[in-house]
């Protein structure tokens, strides 16, 4: 027999979705066949699958370890519960810790270098989902039903807020916030030229997932979404404009290709952007990445979630410094300077 306790992540699911993720080599018939035989309880009593679990509720599997790492895929003797910890690394810990801008028992929001991606592109890189899982010392080879993982992307040469779900919880509802767009996300970007006036920008984006780029145009075209920008001018600086950009839709590369659609490419943008410019930016000050900064995010001020465990968010701005790169064009303290 195999006991699992029901953990914090599993807490309101149902017993059957649960099972389905612990039971990876078995079909649903198979796990309401062993309900009915009692080969699976749920605090010791017969359960027909539909139960919503609470925490701390023990799930009995009655099986041989054979049996059970077969269906699983898992090995039974290293099965506790379901938030078993592994030995943490601790540099990932402090690296990701360093990173953090507001924690609590649901979310966690981060300030991204420049230069980490936010999740893997192949098996041996480093991305904040990676730091995340080890700050939260989560063990990849235990049972687990849930994983913490990010709710946004940034591109890995853009700077600044992400936020990540610690709980199922944390995750379902952050994402659906950020999906319904109900978070206000915004952004600096430095950009050539001198922008005239705070305006709104409307058009089309295409993505070639063989190239990973974008085309943008300024009407509809085959395959291309709607994308809108909006944008503030904050200051300008040798011969480029301070930006603070809103994101109406979301889309790939939108604000890098979007404002380069304009002719006011952000700094730094090898990808859309003016390579003697870059190439002068690059001379002068070091830049290597493109100047653009995720640096504002806004929940809103109504009830975000039906439980209380999402009131500390509810109507919180959080900000995050510029990266270093931005320092060297715009300097220390540019905008608190700015407000003071």
């Amino acid at each position: 027999m195999i006991e699992i306790i029901v953990g914090k992540n599993e807490s309101g699911q149902r017993l059957d979705r649960v099972l389905e993720k612990i039971f990876v080599n078995a079909n649903t018939g198979f796990i309401f066949k062993m309900l009915r035989k009692k080969n699976i309880t749920l605090n010791d009593k017969k359960a027909d699958g539909k139960e919503r679990l609470e925490q701390g509720a023990s799930i009995k599997l009655w099986f041989s370890d054979e049996s059970f790492e077969k269906l699983s895929g898992k090995k039974a003797g290293n099965i506790k519960d379901l938030e078993e910890k592994p030995t943490a690394n601790k540099k990932s810990m402090e690296t990701f810790k360093s990173y953090i801008v507001y924690e609590d028992e649901n979310t966690v929001i981060i300030n991204k270098p420049a230069g980490l991606l936010s999740q893997k592109s192949n098996e041996n890189d480093i991305s904040v989902n990676d730091l995340l899982l080890d700050y939260l010392e989560f063990d990849s080879k235990a049972l687990n039903t849930f994983k913490p993982s990010i709710c946004n992307r940034l591109d890995r040469n853009t700077s600044g807020l992400m936020v990540c779900g610690k709980t199922l919880e944390g995750l379902r509802v952050n994402n659906e916030l950020i999906k319904t767009k109900a978070v206000s996300k915004f952004y600096l970007a430095l950009v050539k030229g001198r922008v005239g006036k705070t305006g709104e920008i409307n058009a089309w984006l295409y993505k070639d997932e063989k190239t990973n780029k974008v085309t943008v145009k300024d009407k509809p075209f085959k395959g291309a979404d709607f994308i809108q920008t909006e944008y503030e001018v904050l200051d300008y600086f040798k011969d480029t404009t301070l930006l603070l950009v809103k994101l109406i839709t979301g889309k790939t590369h939108q604000i890098r290709a979007h404002l380069s659609s304009i002719s006011h490419p952000i700094i730094g943008d090898f990808k859309y952007g003016e390579k003697t410019v870059n190439e002068r930016f690059k001379r002068e000050y070091g830049i290597k990445s493109q100047l653009l900064h995720s640096f504002r995010l806004v929940y809103p001020n109504s009830d975000i979630s039906d439980t209380d465990t999402f009131k500390a968010l509810k109507g919180k701005c959080f900000e995050a410094s510029y990266n270093n790169d931005f320092r060297k064009v715009i300097g220390d303290g540019y905008l608190e300077n700015k407000r003071s």
